[in-house]
């Protein structure tokens, strides 16, 4: 990290606003708006050619231009279990969907799917990391901890074609 603190950077999308961090060599954190705020409304944007690069993969994503991301990720915090979730999440493509039992059965760990649940929600990059493919394995939407919750799943999943039930 920079002795100026990780960079910043705000944008507009069809979701509401989203902010991203970084440390100028990988993204760290990418926060949906919620009650119209983002966690660090208080800190002025400091932008770097990674973020700046992120909007522009973002904004094509939103406009329908781009169904896969090419930029450095490295979230911050999470248990060795919640990283491998993550992990493995930043494998599902555009489109694919996977169940939480399923998630816990690729990480040897059956009859986990609270537990996967836990980790999904705790991803501290939505989007880059597709945590919005992750469904009960019935279909059903069962949250969202991003944005507005369960409306921005709905969002992303219909902006992918993922099928679902709410």
């Amino acid at each position: 990290m920079t002795s100026i603190g990780p960079s910043l950077l705000r944008m507009a999308s069809p979701i509401g606003r989203l902010e991203l961090t970084g440390d100028g060599e990988s993204i760290l954190s990418l926060s949906i708006e919620r009650d119209g705020h983002l966690p660090l409304d208080d800190r002025p944007e400091s932008p770097s050619p990674l973020l700046t690069r992120a909007s522009r993969q973002l904004t094509e994503y939103f406009a329908g231009t781009r169904t896969s991301f090419d930029l450095p990720v490295r979230p911050q915090g999470g248990t060795p279990f919640q990283i491998g979730v993550w992990q493995r999440l930043s494998t599902l493509g555009f489109g694919e969907v996977t169940s939480y039992g399923e998630l816990g059965l690729s990480l040897g760990k059956p009859g986990a799917g609270r537990a996967v649940g836990g980790a999904v929600g705790a991803n501290p990059v939505p989007i880059l990391i597709g945590c919005h493919r992750v469904l009960a394995a019935n279909g059903r939407i069962t949250g969202y901890s991003g944005g507005s919750g369960v409306p921005t799943k709905v969002w992303l999943l219909n902006h992918e074609g993922i099928e679902h039930q709410v």
